[in-house]
């Protein structure tokens, strides 16, 4: 007689979970990958692939949901503790979860840079020699603080994998997060970036009362990238297909579902 099925053992590909795997020109030696909600165990308000293990879900299915997707991707994911910082945290083989960070970068191969978001926008980063990569946790707090200067300033930074000589090419991917009709702002936040950079002003247009703000995350961040000097820059373009909040079937969204809110994840790793 055939044994029942595990409900906890991993089980499936990417593909087959609809989860994201980005169109960008890295090379050979580079991997991404974005979840979606599909594919995982966690129930109710965290259903299905929630790999948050702060938000209230059974600690079981979190694993199972973390040991699906480290199957799925052939590498293993290390999950920081994000503060909407700007630290920045080496990972190596002997990496665990918990680093407190919110970017992390990598040589070592096998080992995935992931952040968690349910709003903030993930960026990817690699090097167009396929050496290095890196992953950033952008809410608004991180990215006007600089937590993507950080991480593109690591690639030009001493590692473990000494490069060659010469400038750093490198390409970014931006994922789904909270999109420009859904994240309303006080003036604060425009404020933030402004001091930063006067462009930023064109990423935001009034809300719905004085004082309030409808900002552009991924438009932000592609100014920043473009500051950097990053000309590839692929991924969230600001359209509704890329919204959390606009898509509850596909993503979990804080804004929208509250503490009850799962969290999905985008990694890149060297193979």
């Amino acid at each position: 007689m055939r044994r029942p099925e595990d409900p906890l053992a991993p089980q499936p590909t990417a593909a087959a979970a609809g989860w994201i795997v980005p169109d960008w020109p890295a090379p050979p030696s580079v991997r991404a990958l974005c979840t979606t909600r599909p594919g995982g165990v966690s129930e109710g308000s965290y259903a299905s692939l929630n790999l948050g293990d702060h938000v209230g879900d059974l600690a079981e299915h979190v694993a199972a949901n973390r040991a699906r997707l480290a199957e799925a991707a052939g590498a293993r994911p290390v999950f920081l503790r994000q503060v909407h910082g700007t630290d920045l945290h080496l990972l190596d083989a002997d990496s665990a979860d918990g680093i407190t960070a919110d970017a992390c970068v990598s040589e070592a191969p096998g080992i995935a840079c992931a952040v968690m978001v349910a709003d903030c926008l993930p960026v990817l980063v690699c090097d167009a020699d396929g050496t290095r990569v890196g992953a950033a946790h952008c809410g608004w707090r991180s990215l006007a603080g600089g937590v993507l200067e950080r991480l593109c300033e690591s690639f030009s930074e001493p590692l473990p994998v000494t490069r060659a000589q010469g400038p750093v090419e490198l390409m970014a991917w931006l994922g789904p997060c909270i999109g420009p009709q859904a994240f309303e702002v006080g003036d604060e936040v425009k404020a933030a970036f402004e001091a930063h950079a006067a462009e930023a002003a064109q990423c935001f247009r009034p809300g719905a009362v004085p004082g309030k703000w409808l900002a552009d995350l991924p438009a932000l961040a592609r100014q920043r990238l473009r500051a950097l000097g990053l000309s590839q820059i692929h991924g969230n373009d600001g359209s509704e297909g890329w919204c959390t909040v606009a898509n509850p079937s596909r993503f979990f969204s804080f804004r929208r579902d509250g503490i009850s809110s799962g969290r999905f994840a985008a990694l890149v790793w060297r193979v």
